[in-house]
This record gives structure tokens, sequence and C-alpha cells, in this order.
């Protein structure tokens, strides 16, 4: 039986997807899969027992039914911190071990998926990724998400923490722009130290998309045209503060994205309604006029109300982008085919005796 730990350089990297990519690529290969959270910090309720809402769907999705307690023996909640910070919480890792062990006794493969920070997250109270990666003897790969750049220096100090037991990097949402600096200047570098470079995830439209009904919910906002159309989906937004005939040169680039506007600015909610976009979001809580409520019912385009201003709503949307859950079977589908068509599987099979 193999373990396989999936940490990453920062949180919402992609730790999830990966996670559910390799169990089915294993599952469908043959292989008795299994999967763990041993630390959780999305906590919900799996009818009685409090659970990791990340591990629930996964299971979910890979077909498993274990008790939410063994998955995630450790569940970060308010209460959680507040005592680990207060008095001596005493060794965890015996309960993760147990854990541990019941779920793999049957198991070919099992899948640990890694919260937060690898290096960091968990130092505080004994069950960093490396501390549990150790423990449970598993290998581990790291999954690093562009923003702005990549992190080479991280990746490079878990190679030197972890040695033999860093089977790779994943890099995750890379723009088609920085694929040529990846490939010819960091990848062999990276390779020259040691570290195996696994797969290149490039960035992909559908990865970050969002339905209007979440964007709604997620924004504070409020659908008061075309609901029936609340499952349309977003891939980007562009804000519409400038001048109508700059808009359009803007908009024609990104046709699929929602357009953030001033709730006063008819001329540039027209422009983007005629021109078919997903939705548009109406900043200061400020309702659109009645020329403007008809076109989207008849367009069938629905309109986001909010009261943050228009460069709060952006920042926000930012945000929504990159921390935004795979909830959706369609994007998870999509995804682990993404993934799973650029790892170098032969390496991990040959790497792990399978």
């Amino acid at each position: 039986m193999v373990s396989i730990y999936i940490g990453s350089t920062t949180g919402y990297s992609g730790k999830n997807l990966l996670a559910m990519s390799l169990g089915l690529k294993f599952r469908n290969s043959g292989f008795n899969v299994g999967y763990m959270k041993p630390v959780g910090a999305v906590p919900h309720m799996d009818g009685d027992t409090p659970g990791d809402a990340d591990a629930a769907f996964i299971q979910q999705v890979l077909g498993l039914e274990q008790d939410p307690a063994k998955v995630t023996p450790v569940l970060v909640t308010r209460d959680f911190t507040i005592k680990a910070f207060s008095e001596d919480m005493g060794d965890l890792m015996p309960s993760i071990v147990e854990s541990y062990e019941e779920l793999s006794s049957d198991k070919d493969v099992m899948i640990l998926g890694g919260s937060g920070s690898y290096l960091s997250s968990g130092t505080y109270c004994g069950v960093s990724g490396p501390d549990v990666s150790r423990a449970l003897g598993a290998k581990t790969i790291l999954v690093d998400r562009y923003s702005s750049e990549l992190h080479y220096d991280y990746v490079l100090r878990v190679q030197k923490e972890l040695g033999d037991d860093f089977l790779g990097v994943v890099f995750n949402d890379v723009p088609e722009h920085y694929m040529d600096e990846l490939t010819s200047l960091i990848v062999p570098f990276l390779e020259k130290k040691g570290v195996k470079v696994l797969g290149i995830i490039p960035r992909d439209p559908l990865m970050g998309a969002i339905k209007v009904s979440d964007l709604a919910e997620r924004l504070f906002g409020k659908i008061i045209s075309a609901h029936t159309k609340a499952d349309r989906v977003v891939e980007n937004f562009l804000i519409g503060t400038m001048q109508v005939e700059n808009f359009i040169t803007h908009f024609r680039r990104h046709k699929n994205s929602a357009v953030i506007v001033g709730g006063d600015r008819a001329d540039v909610q027209l422009v983007a309604l005629e021109g078919n976009c997903p939705c548009l979001i109406l900043t200061g809580n400020l309702y659109p006029n009645d020329i403007i409520l008809t076109r989207s019912e008849v367009l069938e385009i629905p309109v986001i109300v909010v009261r943050d201003d228009t460069y709060a709503v952006a920042k926000k949307m930012e945000a929504i982008q990159e921390s935004y859950k795979l909830r959706d079977m369609i994007k998870i589908n999509h995804g682990a085919g993404l993934v799973n068509s650029e790892l170098d599987y032969d390496y991990i099979f040959d790497e792990l005796d399978l």
C-alpha cells in the first residue's frame, strides 16, 4: 500500500482538484483507493457528525463512505484554535495515525489531502504538512499555483526538507504568456536541483468560472431580473467605469465576462446587455432604470445589485476567482481531464512501484 500526501505552497492552489484527479486515475486503473484529510479547516456537519466540507465532497466524488471523524481526526474550529493558544493540546499525531491505519487497512493507494501551506500550516499544534506526511510514511506531491510568479524557492525548501520523500511538484493555473519561461528556464533549473516537475496545468477559463447564483451569494447581492438564467456561468469580470467607446473595445476582447458597473451608468449597462454578457453587477445599491430592466428580461441576462462600490466588488471578484471551491461535476470532470492529461503518470507509477 502506498500513500500520497498533497500539499501546496499557499492555500487555494488546487489541492482538492489534484486529490480528485489522482484518486479517479488510480481507481480507473484498478486500484482500491482511500482518502483522508488528516487536518481539516472547513468545518461542516455531516448529519450529526462534524467533519470537513472539502473531505466530504472529495469522498463523494471518489465513491467513498467513511466516518467523517476518521477521515479528518483534527478539525480546526474556532474552539480548537482558542484551546490551542490557551492550553496544551497534547500530541495530536496518535489520533491521526490511528485513523489512517483503520482507513488504509484494505486499500492499495491512500490519497492524503493537505490543508493550507505545506511547510507552515498546523505548526502551532504539531500537525504541519511535513509532520503529518512523515508520520504516515507518505510521499508528497506539492501544488504551486501561478499568481504573478511561481514559488520556486518554496519548492526547493520542500525538496531540502523531504529528500527522497518528495515525489515532485505540479504547477497549476499557468497562463500562456508564462509557459515559455517556465518550460525553458525554471523547469530545467529545478530538475537540475533534483526536483521532478510532474506536470504543468495551463490556465483554463472554466476552472475559475462561477454560476451567477453563487456569485450573487458570495457578493451578498440580490438578483433582480432574469432569475431563470441564474445558472449562467461567469468566467471573468470587466469593470465598466470608462467611457462607453473605450468600454466597447475592452468588452469585445472579454465576451464571457460579468460587467461590474455603477447602477447609474445606463450607457455601459446597455452596451453590456446588447453584447450578451453573462450578467451585470450593479454597484452602490443603485437599481437600473426600466429600459435596462426590460432589456435584461428580454435578453435573459441576470442583473445583480450589490451595496459595495465598484472597486470593492472588483477586489472581491478577484478573491472569489482564486478561492472558489470545486462543487460542480462539470468542472470536476473537466479539471480532472485537464490534470490527468498533463501529469507524468509513468514516473508516478514507477516511483510508487505500482
